[in-house]
């Protein structure tokens, strides 16, 4: 008789980036997350139905962790959390945050969008 040897390797709370987010970007999140007192909370990273384009992107303080079937990725220190049906529209997504005279925002470039809108905020894949 022949016993099975192998070890299992726990799996990971929070997998490798699969969105990234850049320095400026998780920069301006951590300040917002200390300002709001939410320190050890993460950014929820969504693709909703609407905009000009068919998809607009969605980000907001998520103070719940991760959801059911939400996938958990860190980025430069950065906690992300995104539900299953978002998850195929952001593979190799990166948020970035850009500042210049007229204001600042956050931004999206996504390499899965096949074309977007004037405004930034909305896709179509």
């Amino acid at each position: 008789m022949q016993i099975d040897t192998q070890t299992t390797t726990p799996v990971a709370d929070v997998l490798p980036a699969f969105i990234t987010v850049t320095e400026a970007a998780a920069t301006k999140i951590k300040e917002l997350l200390a300002e709001e007192g939410k320190a050890e909370s993460g950014l929820r990273v969504f693709v909703q139905g609407g905009g000009c384009s068919g998809f607009q992107y969605g980000l907001m303080i998520e103070e719940a962790g991760a959801g059911v079937g939400d996938q958990s990725f860190e980025s430069n220190g950065v906690k992300l959390f995104v539900d299953p049906v978002s998850i195929s529209y952001l593979k190799g997504a990166e948020v970035d945050f850009v500042d210049t005279i007229t204001g600042g925002g956050f931004t999206i470039k996504n390499p899965n969008a096949t074309s977007t809108c004037g405004c930034g905020q909305s896709f179509n894949a």
